[in-house]
Formats: structure tokens, sequence, C-alpha cells
């Protein structure tokens, strides 16, 4: 456990707030900009980006860190930071964030910036595929007029979001399919005891109540949605521009939903837990 550190937390939506309130039960001080909430740690809330930096052992960002390119991802501040102003003002901090790919180009030179992602490290990745995946099921329970148990699931990917959400469906008493390109995900998914099909061969019908894609890649192109039946709901689970021709499916009448973000939707405290999890493992192991 990390302890008696300054933190500052930047931008974010309800995850950030759930994980200041958890590092500051860890007798640490925090500082919050750019977010607004009813949360109970009030006293640890600015107004000034310098409040929450100047004194900071560690500046946290949110996760994804930008859906733009150019501003924060701060859907709770009452305006727009930009992302090279706010590099500006991180000198010499040691920085974690979401996604560091489209932060590294916006480092002004000789800012001593040491830029650290969370986001890729194995155990959050793990974990978030699991606050993932309830996060699919809720959708799916309020979209979906059946039950989850006998209904028909398929899950499109077998990576780690594809493995726990089949595994969560199969549980609940659903018919399973996956589907996967590897012989070796193949393999996997028969052992388990999932029908498995060849995503690069999916069949002439996809005769499924709930497809869960995993794939940021457009599998659900025009020839696979007119394999679909117009009562199949397809909740979409891949990063933009994701694996679904929306616009085709609302022609065809095919309820297609990109769910993006679950974790900060449908589970924000074990999301914020997460990242803090994730973090205090990096300063440790990096001696940060």
């Amino acid at each position: 456990m990390i302890k008696y550190k300054n933190f500052g937390i930047v931008g974010g939506d309800m995850r950030q707030i759930f994980l200041s309130e958890s590092i500051a039960k860890d007798e640490n001080s925090v500082k919050i900009f750019a977010n607004s909430s009813t949360a109970s740690n009030q006293e640890n809330f600015t107004d000034k980006l310098e409040n929450a930096i100047k004194t900071s052992d560690y500046v946290i960002l949110p996760l994804p860190v930008t859906y733009d390119g150019e501003t924060l991802n701060a859907p709770f501040s009452k305006s727009q930071i930009k992302l090279y102003d706010l590099m500006r003002e991180l000198t010499d901090k040691t920085v974690f964030c979401g996604g560091i790919n489209s932060l590294s180009p916006l480092i002004p030179e000789n800012t001593n910036i040491k830029l650290k992602d969370y986001y890729a490290r194995e155990e959050f990745q793990i974990l978030n595929a699991l606050a993932t995946a309830e996060g699919a099921i809720n959708i799916a329970l309020s979209e979906f007029l059946g039950t989850i148990h006998s209904s028909r699931c398929l899950i499109v990917g077998y990576g780690r979001i594809g493995k726990v959400l089949s595994k969560i469906l199969k549980d609940m008493g659903a018919n399973v399919t996956v589907s996967a390109r590897k012989p070796s995900d193949l393999a996997w998914i028969e052992v388990m005891g999932y029908e498995s099909i060849n995503t690069n061969n999916m069949p002439q019908k996809l005769d499924y109540d709930l497809i869960f894609n995993t794939v940021p890649f457009k599998i659900f192109n025009r020839e696979n949605l007119l394999k679909c039946s117009y009562e199949t709901k397809i909740i979409d689970l891949s990063s933009k521009p994701g694996g679904v021709d929306f616009e085709l499916a609302e022609f065809l009448g095919i309820k297609a939903i990109h769910a993006l973000g679950l974790p900060g939707k449908f589970s924000p405290i074990k999301a914020g837990d997460i990242i803090k999890r994730t973090i205090y493992n990096m300063i440790e192991e990096e001696r940060l």
C-alpha cells in the first residue's frame, strides 16, 4: 500500500471520483481538478489546476485520456482542457494515464515528464475485462425481452473480455457460441465446453438472441448483418470505430449498441479501485 503521498487527479468521470476516495482512505493527500460531483469528499476538489499538481508526487489522468486527440477527457468539467497546455504544466511530474499513444506526441520539449500507462498493464486489462463483461450483461438484460438463461449467445473474439464474458453467460445458463480465428483459441473454446465457429467463415445464418462483439474490426459488415435476424441484439464492446456497420444495422432494423466505457458507467467504484491497485503496483515495482 502507498501512504503519505500527494496525488493530483485531473479530469475523468465517476471512476476518478471513487479513485480519489480510495486513495485518500490510504492516508494520502488528494486534489481533484476538472471534475465535479456530489461525492462526499468535496474538500479534495479544487478549481485551480495548480493546486492539483504543484505539490503532487503523482498526477493521474483518465481512461481514455482523450477522445479527440486535442482535449482532456473531462465530461464533468465546466471548460475544455487542451492537452498541449496541460502537458506544459506537468513538467518534471510522474503522470499516470490511460492510453499513452495519444499523449506522447503532445509533450513539449524539455518538460521531463515521466509518462506511465496503467491501461497497458496486464492486471488492469484482466480486472477491467470483468467489469466490462458485467456491464455488457447489464445492457443485455435491459435490451433483451427474454432471459439470459436458455438464450442463444454469440461472443465474437476470445481475448480477455471474450473469455470472461463467455464464462459468465454460461454460468447464467445461456447457450454460448464463441468465434475466433486462431487455432489455439478455437481449441480452448472447445475445451471450455462452448460451441465454436471460425470468425473468418461465419455460418450462413447467425440465429442468436444476443451477439457480443469484442473485435475492433468491421466484423458485422453487410455480408454478416444480412445473416442476422432483425430480432437479434448486437452489443459491440470494441474500441472506436467499432466492429459493426451501425448505419446499415439501423436500416435493416437490427438493434446494435456501441457500448464503450462500461466500467465507468456500471461499476465506477470497482473501476476506480482497479486503477488504484494498478498504479500502486507500478509505483512499488518501478520505485517511482
